[in-house]
């Protein structure tokens, strides 16, 4: 029997590291991902300003596994129902039970030149070319636009307004960021209380926040919007997701069992997931590994089941996925916001406990060197 694991991020990686102890040995179990390293996704932001931190939050893929077989290659397409993906060399891998955890790309909605002349941020060659753009701003004084101000673009606006304050540059306070949000208020889906708090940490990073703020078109100097035309001399854009082009940009909208198919399940940024209250759960990498849990108890039942001598067949009953994390973090520039239970943290309190949150989810994957590295960089 053969189990096909695709993508290797947050949802992926803890899928395989939990299937690796819950399959019996007899059982295939195979990893696909474009690249042989794990990145933490959630920590790229800080690159642009810390390049070293790359070695950190970046994870060799087949040093923390044990009996699964890696596959370094880019799925070129999936197909749910039949269980076979397509690989960019023109493989196509077939599964007994799979899991499509292929991420998430970048969503520009169609607006007009946008994908022509913004960045993304996505992933740490994204944090380089962010850094490097930003090189001139700093220098000449220039305006840098953020569009988005979910986390993502939070953490990429504080991050540039430090980096503006670094000693080298001698004109930090000729350069301006603004974060632009189409919403009422900066961090949308989530809580007041924390909203409130992300809100007041960008103000202090002298971040210009402009809310309930849409994009209408952009051209190579200007981004029009509702309000009028805004000048730029860089623009980031963070505003949205959309579904893997292996999966021609869908997300298929899966139940608590997180069933794609009879055979393939999806989760992490790759599906839009209702939880066992019916609620949609936000794409984060919280959820995501929480639902590599249940994920991991349901393919587990599948595997058992399908292998059973009994001579009457059976459907296993399968794990209900609940969204329920403890908490949020972000960081802006040197400032933290971590939201534990109903309490807001910042400052000292709220690094600390980025810091457990980061060493503890890399310290699970198998990756302790790392986890140290990180911590330390946390509490730097």
């Amino acid at each position: 029997m053969h189990v096909v694991v695709l993508g290797a991020g947050y949802a992926g990686l803890s899928l395989v590291r939990r299937l690796e102890s819950r399959l019996p040995p007899a059982v295939d179990v195979t990893l696909v991902n474009d690249g042989a390293e794990h990145v933490l996704i959630h920590e790229a932001h800080r690159a642009i300003r810390r390049p070293a931190l790359a070695d950190a939050i970046s994870v060799s893929i087949p040093d923390v596994l044990d009996r699964t077989e890696f596959v370094n290659a880019r799925v070129d397409s999936v197909e749910f129902d039949a269980g076979r993906a397509v690989l960019d060399d023109g493989e196509a891998l077939s599964w007994d039970y799979g899991a499509v955890c292929l991420g998430s790309e970048t969503e520009y909605y169609g607006i007009e030149g946008l994908r022509e002349h913004a960045t993304p941020m996505k992933s740490l060659a994204d944090a380089a070319t962010i850094r490097e753009g930003f090189r001139s701003v700093r220098e000449a004084g220039g305006r840098a636009v953020v569009g988005g101000a979910g986390l993502s673009g939070v953490q990429v606006a504080g991050e540039l307004t430090a980096l503006a304050r670094e000693e080298e540059f001698a004109v930090p306070e000729e350069v301006e960021v603004v974060l632009l949000e189409r919403f009422d208020g900066v961090a949308p889906n989530f809580p007041a209380n924390f909203r409130r708090a992300v809100h007041d940490e960008l103000l202090e990073r002298d971040v210009d926040v402009r809310t309930g703020t849409a994009v209408e078109r952009v051209g190579p100097e200007r981004v029009v919007t509702e309000e009028g035309e805004l000048r730029y001399d860089q623009l980031i854009w963070t505003g949205g997701i959309t579904g893997p082009a292996a999966a021609d940009g869908n997300r298929p909208t899966v139940r608590a069992d997180l069933r794609a198919a009879d055979r393939t399940l999806a989760l992490g940024d790759a599906a839009r997931i209702v939880d066992a209250d019916g609620e949609p759960v936000p794409a984060s990498a919280s959820a995501a590994i929480r639902e590599a849990k249940t994920a991991a108890e349901n393919l587990s039942r599948l595997v058992e089941a399908d292998r059973s001598e009994s001579v009457e067949a059976f459907r296993p009953r399968l794990s209900q996925y609940r969204f329920d994390v403890p908490g949020w973090i972000v960081s802006i520039g040197e400032g933290t916001v971590a939201q534990v239970g109903s309490t807001v943290l910042r400052g000292s309190a709220a690094k600390a406990a980025k810091a457990s949150v980061g060493a503890g989810y890399l310290t699970s994957i198998g990756a302790a060197r790392n986890a140290g590295s990180l911590a330390e960089e946390e509490l730097r």
